[in-house]
């Protein structure tokens, strides 16, 4: 089994075309299939060049929130082209339910930086949130932060590491600014930060697929004022009401229905939100691992093999499995008992066999 599998000529096949290779050189025994799949299986070549496994294995979890500025999801954009301004980095907050995005550019990001931020453009503006989702950024887990979102009792919560589909709705709130950066950009890349609020601007008035309609109206209880409407006027100037009597009446007939389009949004958000999950869990293959089991983690860009290339391995380890955080999240230590810092994923861990 050992000369067909890893010898001059072997491939490193699967055990069942391992097994029927054996038996077309004239070999047999009874148990001959599942010892070559055993073999097969404990080969550590074939479980470090293994193929990345992209099969969600866990059911699909969303997160909502019931009014506009309780839950925020955040994350960093970067490192960009040099502005003119020689900032490089965004640093983006998207709110859970209205989809309303505060972002700001900056040369560098540190937690100092994060908590300023937090503080101008969220606190001071939209109130104290409840939660505040992130990545495991060295910004976000540092004791300076931690100690302010204490003070101010705003519970943060982390995604694991390498996965940012847990937090997804950072993610789309960074490709939609990344996408229409881009198509407002020429040859002139550096030219980003003149856009970036234009592009703020397009994004809170134009509606939004989950809820229906554009973060603006659901904010302030009403549309904007686009430019749109000074080219080509439409009702709302024309039938512009020259006093003030005139204007409360019209701006009491807008807030008094925000609260019932707030309610046909969340109502929507969550219809939105059974769809994707009927769709993702249907594709849904369970991996789950147990205490004292052998994994091997997924290698990411830090951890590859110097000058590999092509050529380098998928997977490194094993590993041990020391802790079940919660469904599809371990925590992790090598062979000589030294603890992984953080929990990973499910999706970045493949079984070992020893």
């Amino acid at each position: 089994m050992s000369e067909v599998h890893e010898g001059l000529c072997g491939s490193h096949s699967s055990g069942r075309a391992m097994a029927f290779k054996v038996k077309r050189m004239g070999y047999y025994w009874p148990t001959m299939i599942t010892d070559c799949v055993k073999f097969a299986q404990r080969c550590k070549r074939c479980q470090l060049h293994a193929p990345l496994i992209h099969q969600p294995s866990e059911l699909f979890s969303s997160i909502s929130a019931p009014y506009p500025f309780m839950r925020w999801s955040m994350d960093i954009i970067g490192p960009l082209h040099k502005s003119t301004r020689g900032v490089q980095y965004l640093l983006v907050l998207t709110d859970y339910f209205s989809k309303w995005i505060e972002a700001e550019a900056y040369v560098g990001i540190k937690d100092s930086t994060v908590k300023t931020f937090i503080w101008k453009n969220i606190i001071c503006r939209h109130g104290v949130p409840y939660e505040i989702v992130t990545d495991n950024g060295p910004q976000f887990i540092s004791h300076e932060f931690d100690a302010f979102c204490a003070d101010w009792g705003i519970k943060v919560s982390y995604s694991t590491p390498r996965y940012p589909q847990g937090n997804g709705q950072a993610e789309a709130a960074n490709k939609t600014i990344l996408s229409n950066l881009k198509k407002r950009l020429n040859h002139l890349k550096g030219g980003w930060y003149e856009e970036l609020q234009p592009v703020l601007w397009a994004y809170r008035t134009t509606p939004r697929r989950p809820t229906g309609e554009t973060p603006f109206s659901l904010v302030y209880g009403m549309e904007a004022v686009v430019p749109a409407e000074l080219n080509v006027p439409g009702l709302r100037r024309t039938e512009a009401p020259l006093n003030e009597e005139e204007n409360s009446a019209m701006l009491n007939d807008s807030l008094d229905t925000i609260n019932e389009r707030r309610d046909q949004a969340l109502i929507r958000i969550q219809n939105y939100q059974q769809v994707a999950a009927r769709y993702y869990n249907s594709k849904v293959k369970s991996r789950p691992f147990f205490v004292e089991d052998y994994v091997l983690r997924r290698v990411f860009d830090n951890k590859k093999e110097e000058g590999a290339g092509k050529l380098g391995i998928n997977w490194e380890g094993p590993y041990i499995v020391t802790e079940v955080v919660r469904n599809g999240v371990y925590k992790l230590k090598d062979l000589e008992d030294r603890p992984v810092k953080r929990p990973w994923n499910v999706i970045n861990l493949k079984k070992f066999y020893v």
